[in-house]
Order: structure tokens, then C-alpha cells, then sequence
């Protein structure tokens, strides 16, 4: 597999009331095609700002982002809004969707403002419903946003992020603000992406949803303090995978 992130000596600082805060301290890690890759720690820890650095929605303070071989770190504002919107998706734990616009046409708009694409609105509402019936959603797609659960709204906003076909998806905790059965239905549609080809990298503070990655980034004060490779028996039960990667985290000090 190839790289398709390569971080180098990535640092991030913020100066508040005149006092520098080194949020992220000469971070290194790569992340292969077709990786699903969780990075969790305690709160405070620089998880988030992490994912907004490596994805361009933050300015790096120093070293490298290797996006697909682009150098995000040296690219202008409107090279990088460009990127985001084409080659990457988002989710967020926050569930942001205009309130005038049907679930289906939250879900294309990303495709009405992207250059790349040359299909018709009508193509791209077609693959918009065809996003939806693939997640279970297609029953809401004439309703507005308060007409529906949290987990139809957050598979609706999967979809929204996959409808420029982007070759990573960046989630910042997209199970957090869900119960239990709205996580679990969430998680199956992101570990099918994954398998079908996606490459994903996500922020969790919850082992049961980082148990379901390939790879696990534990980062304390700014740096990976740790790296857990999930067990590639798949024979191994879910609650075993898990208790494996308890384990794991309660010896760094979880």
C-alpha cells in the first residue's frame, strides 16, 4: 500500500494572552491507502487539533503534510478549500446541515460547489439517492433536518461526505453526540466504507468504536506516545478486540 498522509515534524502552536501553548509537538506518522486509523488520548491532549492540521482545516506552526504527494502546509487558502472539497469528506460529532434544504439536498450541495465535477444536478442528485439507500436512509430524503433521529442525520452526513468520491474521510468523533444503537449503525456504515475501499481517520475518546480500526494513534501532550496495530485474525470476536485494545490503553494510562 501506498502513503497517502505523511506527517513530518508537524507542530502546532497558539499564542494566548502573549503565552505560547505547543498544542502539537513534532508529530510523525503516515497513513496508507485504505487505512482506518483512530487516534485517541486524554481530553486536552491536541487529538482534534491534530486531525484539523493534517487535513487543512488548521494551519500548521512547522514541519510537513503529505497529502496524495501535495504538501498541504505550502498551499493558499483557495488551493486548500478546493482540496478539502474534493479530495477529502468530513464528519463531526456536531451534526452541521443548512435548515432551508432537504436532507437529500444537504447531501449534494458539496457536488453543486465542486469544479472537478461535469454531472448534471440530476446525476448528482441520482448518486445522492443512491448514497442514502446504501445507508438505510432513503425514506428521508424529502424531510427537513428536524424530521429525523441522530443516527439517520449523522448517516446523512456520511453520505454528504462521500458525494465527491474523497479519498480520505477526516471524523471528528461522529459517534460522540449518539446513543449506543445509533453508534453501532454509524460504525457499520463506516467500517463498509472502509472495507469497500475508503480510507478513514477519525478522533474517538470510545475503545468500542476505535476497536473497529486498523490502527490506533494515542497521543498525550502533543505527541503519539503510543501505536496499536489491530490483530489481523478475523476470527477474533468483537468483545475480544476490544478487551485487546483495553489492555492496551489502560498500560499507557487510559
Amino acid at each position: 500500500m501506498a502513503a497517502l498522509l505523511n506527517v513530518k515534524d508537524l507542530c502546532k502552536t497558539y499564542v494566548i494572552n502573549k503565552r505560547q501553548n505547543n498544542v502539537l509537538k513534532n508529530v510523525n506518522f503516515t497513513v496508507e491507502v485504505g487505512e482506518m486509523v483512530a487516534i485517541m488520548g486524554p481530553s486536552g491532549s491536541g487529538k482534534s487539533t491534530l486531525l484539523y492540521a493534517v487535513s487543512g482545516m488548521d494551519g500548521a506552526t512547522g514541519g510537513t503534510v503529505l497529502f496524495d504527494g501535495k504538501d498541504i502546509t505550502k498551499m493558499g487558502s483557495k488551493e486548500l478549500a478546493a482540496l478539502r472539497l474534493d479530495e477529502m469528506g468530513f464528519i463531526f460529532q456536531q451534526m452541521y446541515m443548512m435548515k432551508n434544504l432537504t436532507i437529500l439536498d444537504n447531501i449534494i450541495l458539496p457536488a453543486m460547489e465542486s469544479r472537478k465535477s461535469s454531472e448534471s444536478k440530476k446525476e448528482k442528485l441520482k448518486r445522492g439517492e443512491e448514497l442514502m439507500r446504501k445507508l438505510g436512509i432513503i425514506e428521508v430524503a424529502d424531510y427537513d433536518i428536524n424530521e429525523v433521529s441522530g443516527g439517520q442525520l449523522q448517516r446523512a452526513c456520511i453520505c454528504r461526505s462521500m458525494i465527491n468520491r474523497p479519498k480520505v474521510l477526516f471524523a471528528d468523533e461522529p459517534t460522540g453526540a449518539l446513543n449506543r444503537t445509533s453508534s453501532n449503525e454509524v460504525m457499520k456504515e463506516l467500517v463498509k466504507l472502509n472495507e469497500e475501499g475508503t480510507t478513514i481517520m477519525m478522533v474517538t475518546h470510545d475503545a468500542k468504536v476505535a476497536a473497529k480500526c486498523s490502527r490506533v494513534l494515542y497521543i498525550v501532550d502533543g505527541n503519539i506516545k503510543g501505536e496499536y496495530k489491530s490483530p489481523v485474525d478475523e476470527n477474533l470476536q468483537e468483545k475480544d478486540r476490544e478487551r485487546k485494545l483495553n489492555n492496551w490503553l489502560l498500560d499507557l494510562g487510559w
